[in-house]
This record gives C-alpha cells, sequence and structure tokens, in this order.
C-alpha cells in the first residue's frame, strides 16, 4: 500500500485580479501557507501558464516546476477541462461553449475543435516536461442534451454518438501514451463521460486504451445518487487523479435530481466544501489507500456558500486529517510465529 499525497489544491476557482490570486509566484506562496503541498494547474489561465511554451520548451517548463518547488510545492497534474469539453461540443452548446475559445476561432466550430485538440496535446507534451504522469481533463460531449430520451431517441443514436466520441480522442490518447501520460476524465455531468456505463462505452471505442483513465470526484455521484463508494471498487485500476469536492442531495416534494432550473444555492443537490456535505471522505481515503492509489489528493472548491478563502483554508485540513499513513507492520505481529512448514502440517493434522 501506498501513503496518497496531499493536500493540493486546483488553482482554477481562485485565480483572480487582486493579490495574491492574479500571480502563479503569490498564489502557491498563499496556498503553501495554508498547508498544501501540491497545487493543480488550470492550463487555459495565462496567468498560471504558458501552455504552448510549456509544451515546445523544457527550458520554460524547468523554470516554472523550479519556481513552484521554491515556494515548497509540487504540480500534481495539468488540467484542460475548458480545453477538453471543446474536443466534442453539441451545435445547441455552440454560443455557450465558444466563452471557452479565443476570439480567433469562435463562430467556427470546425477551427475550433482543432484548436482544442491542439491544446490538449500541448498538455500532454507540457506534462512530460513537467515530469508529471496524470493528466486531468474533460471528454466534452454530443449526446448530453438527449440524456432523458423525450422524444425517444432513435435507434443507433448513441453507438454513433460515442463511436465520434472515441474517433476524435483516440490520436489524442496515443499521443498521452507516445508522451508517458495518463489522461483522467472527469466524470461529470454534460460530458458524455458522465458515469460508469459511458465510461465503458467509451472505453469500448478506444479499445480500451490503457491512457484513458479516470479523475474520481464523488460529489458527482451524490446529484447522481450513484454508489460512489463500489464505483472504486470497480474502477480502481483507472483512477488515477482525486478531486476531493463535498455535495449533498436534499430532496424535496418540489425537486429532485433535475433540480427545478434553480440557482445552486436553491437545488436538491449542491456543491459544497469538504467537510460540509454529505461525501463519506473516511471510506473513500480508506479504499484508495487500500487499492494503491498512487497519486494526489487536490481539493477543489465549489460551494454555494461558503467563502473559498475559508474552504481552502479548511480545505487543507481536511485532507490532512484524512490522508492514512500506510502501515509496514501488521496489527497482529505480535502474536506471528516463524514459517514451519512441519508445524504448519502438523496444525493441519497432516503429522
Amino acid at each position: 500500500m501506498k501513503t496518497i499525497k496531499g493536500p493540493a489544491i486546483f488553482l482554477a476557482q481562485f485565480m483572480g485580479d487582486t493579490a495574491p490570486f492574479n500571480d502563479m509566484k503569490s498564489i502557491c506562496q498563499w496556498a503553501k501557507g495554508l498547508g498544501f503541498v501540491g497545487v493543480q494547474i488550470p492550463t487555459w489561465d495565462a496567468r498560471c501558464i504558458d501552455l504552448k511554451k510549456a509544451a515546445e520548451s523544457k527550458t520554460y517548463a524547468d523554470e516554472l516546476k523550479g519556481m513552484i518547488n521554491e515556494c515548497g510545492l509540487e504540480i500534481t497534474e495539468l488540467s484542460t477541462h475548458l480545453q477538453g469539453q471543446l474536443v466534442a461540443v453539441h451545435p445547441a452548446y455552440d454560443d455557450l461553449f465558444d466563452a471557452f475559445a479565443p476570439d480567433t476561432v469562435k463562430k467556427n466550430s470546425k477551427a475550433r475543435t482543432e484548436w482544442a485538440v491542439q491544446q490538449v496535446k500541448y498538455a500532454a507534451k507540457a506534462s512530460q516536461n513537467l515530469g508529471l504522469n496524470a493528466h486531468a481533463t474533460f471528454s466534452g460531449s454530443l449526446l448530453w442534451h438527449t440524456f432523458h430520451p423525450w422524444p425517444q431517441r432513435p435507434a443507433g443514436l448513441v453507438e454513433e454518438g460515442f463511436k465520434e466520441l472515441g474517433k476524435r480522442w483516440m490520436p489524442i490518447l496515443n499521443y498521452f501514451d507516445e508522451c508517458g501520460v495518463d489522461v483522467c476524465y472527469e466524470i461529470h455531468p454534460g460530458e458524455d463521460l458522465f458515469d460508469g456505463i459511458t465510461y465503458e462505452m467509451f472505453l469500448k471505442e478506444v479499445n480500451n486504451h490503457a491512457r484513458a483513465c479516470l479523475l474520481y470526484d464523488p460529489s458527482h455521484f451524490v446529484l447522481q445518487q450513484l454508489n460512489y463508494i463500489e464505483y472504486i471498487d470497480l474502477y480502481h485500476e483507472r483512477i488515477k487523479a482525486f478531486h476531493v469536492k463535498d455535495s449533498e442531495f436534499n430532496p424535496t416534494g418540489r425537486q429532485g435530481t433535475f433540480g427545478g432550473y434553480q440557482s445552486w444555492i436553491n437545488r436538491a443537490g449542491r456543491y459544497r466544501s469538504p467537510g460540509d456535505g454529505q461525501v463519506d471522505f473516511k471510506t473513500i481515503f480508506s479504499k484508495l489507500t487500500q487499492y494503491d492509489y498512487t497519486g494526489w489528493a487536490v481539493m477543489e472548491w465549489e460551494c454555494c456558500l461558503k467563502h473559498p478563502e475559508d474552504g481552502a483554508r479548511e480545505g487543507a485540513e481536511f485532507i490532512k486529517n484524512h490522508i492514512i499513513r500506510v502501515t509496514e507492520k501488521a496489527f497482529d505481529d505480535f502474536a506471528g510465529q516463524a514459517s514451519d512448514k512441519k508445524f504448519n502440517r502438523r496444525v493441519l493434522g497432516l503429522e
């Protein structure tokens, strides 16, 4: 068994226009001051990283890594959640998702997809240059608008959608393989990979690609009422990244999993800071440790109530208190005996 690494923090929700959140060095110093030892970097934010440069210049990658190390932190993973989303976008969402793309490719879905694919490939090479072996992203979605089948889905629609999704991701996965990096899809509502079954359907289309791995975030499963503990039992070999994010689901006579188009604070299912929701993190950390999870525990802050700085401060301590330092001895070693074949056979009544 291995001790999970952490605590770490995903910087995406904390970047801002005022110090210490507007500069990579200052936000790293802030994170270190709270007790974090790792940072997950959003690659779409130029204040954090020049992704193309990190892919093309080992010197730049070394300098970035060195600066972060000087702050007392390690890079856990790079993230291309926004770019990964744009690898596959249904036209119904074009206008909304154009916000994730540069002006040069907006209103041009083909160019936007090509840009997104290149961005994710840059992340593969940048990860290699930084000495990372896992990468966090989204799958994108061609089918999400049909997740509730009314009118009923035409025969073959889902199969065709996953075939196309696999076709788009296969060359990306192959490139990640060349770079020695796992692609960790965050299983998330709004993506075509939103639960275990959809992940398995995707795996089939990419020939069970060894690099098609998982970012485990239980908060999304609480909102879906999916058994997030059994999920670890089923997919632990593929879990290579982990977001510590809490959530709660409190259905009423007026709303349930779909939320009635309400704001986050008024939904039956909503995200919370670690420790404030319903996720059983004690069991999760135990399960991941049992299965030799080798990655990081990364806090992602998404809470409709608590101030982010309070969530970060409490989150560092929360993760630290849940990480299990693994034992190197069995609790009953004191009563053990040396191996003795003759004695063992006598105990079995064979001699």
